[in-house]
């Protein structure tokens, strides 16, 4: 499918067809858009190839990024928000609108331990705020020469968040962190890589120029001139529920 730039396309399936493992290999990920167009503009290193996916089935919104990196880094030393932002990771933004205000974060390391927090520009975090754990879950697996990590998160939770507009675009911002050792003597450092281009001397995605938008496709339900025609369900093989 054709990506239409700063714009992604998130496909409607049928409800209770899309189960949440980690794999991101159920049927329904193959009638998704394929984001793969993410960059590194700070650093001359050649981004690692990262496909994101979203689908939806009115009920939740489903993403799935598979990382190709055959030398993923995790620190270990335990489970804080300080060793999940030393690790590898995945990162989706979510914002109202431009002024950032507010604007919500979810970064997921590659063993789908989550750093969830609320933001305010300049950088301002409330890591004290999480997101209602009813309302999401991640599960994630590890091979040899990738790493994939599979979510869900409920329409009801990014509607009380006021993050869905009328016509049914949600802005979001989508990046990755990959950490690297530079030699035996130093210690790991991170390369940032996002799907839009902020054009920042230094690396930010915390701005409002790093978000693009997800368009919710939607049937036609109605004959209302508010509802968008943009998709035909997709039917997938059944599956159970998400879990």
């Amino acid at each position: 499918m054709k990506l239409t730039k700063n714009k992604y396309k998130v496909q409607l399936i049928s409800d209770n067809t899309l189960t949440i493992t980690g794999r991101g290999d159920a049927s329904c990920w193959d009638k998704a858009e394929v984001l793969d167009q993410f960059i590194s503009p700070w650093s001359s290193d050649k981004a690692d190839e990262i496909n994101f996916k979203a689908l939806w089935d009115g009920t939740y919104l489903f993403f799935c990024f598979k990382v190709f990196d055959k030398s993923v880094y995790i620190n270990t030393f335990d489970d804080t928000f300080t060793s999940i932002g030393e690790s590898d990771r995945v990162e989706i933004f979510f914002r109202k609108d431009d002024t950032l205000s507010p604007y919500y974060c979810l970064e997921i390391d590659p063993s789908a331990r989550i750093m969830d927090f609320k933001a305010f520009p300049d950088k301002q975090f409330d890591f004290d705020w999480d997101w209602p754990k009813e309302d999401l879950l991640v599960k994630s697996s590890i091979a040899d020469d990738s790493f994939t990590v599979e979510g869900a998160i409920s329409i009801k939770s990014l509607k009380r968040l006021d993050l869905i507009s009328d016509d049914g675009i949600i802005e979001a911002g989508i990046f990755r962190a990959k950490y690297n050792k530079k030699d035996e003597n130093s210690g790991y450092e991170p390369t940032w890589i996002t799907w839009i281009n902020p054009n920042t001397e230094l690396p930010n995605f915390h701005i409002s120029d790093s978000f693009g938008e997800l368009q919710l496709l939607q049937v036609n339900n109605s004959d209302s001139e508010n509802t968008i025609v943009r998709s035909t369900e997709i039917n997938c093989a059944p599956q159970e529920m998400v879990k």
